[in-house]
């Protein structure tokens, strides 16, 4: 399925944003989502269901000055 991510398309096989997170190897709790524009937490990413041309947003927290 073709979903928009973090600006960028991409084809990929998840069907859950939870799913999706592992396939583009992000990890970590501390990982920030939204599904077209809607903040996902993370408890509900297992459940949050994709589809296709979904806009999908993940933020990472960076170090530095």
């Amino acid at each position: 399925m073709k979903l928009l991510v973090n600006g960028e398309p991409h084809d990929v096989s998840a069907q859950s944003l939870d799913a999706l997170l592992a396939e583009l190897e992000f990890e970590g709790e501390w990982l920030a989502t939204a599904l077209n524009g809607e903040l996902v937490r993370s408890p509900e990413r297992q459940t949050c269901r994709l589809n296709e041309g979904d806009r999908v947003e993940i933020l990472t927290p960076r170090q530095g000055g």
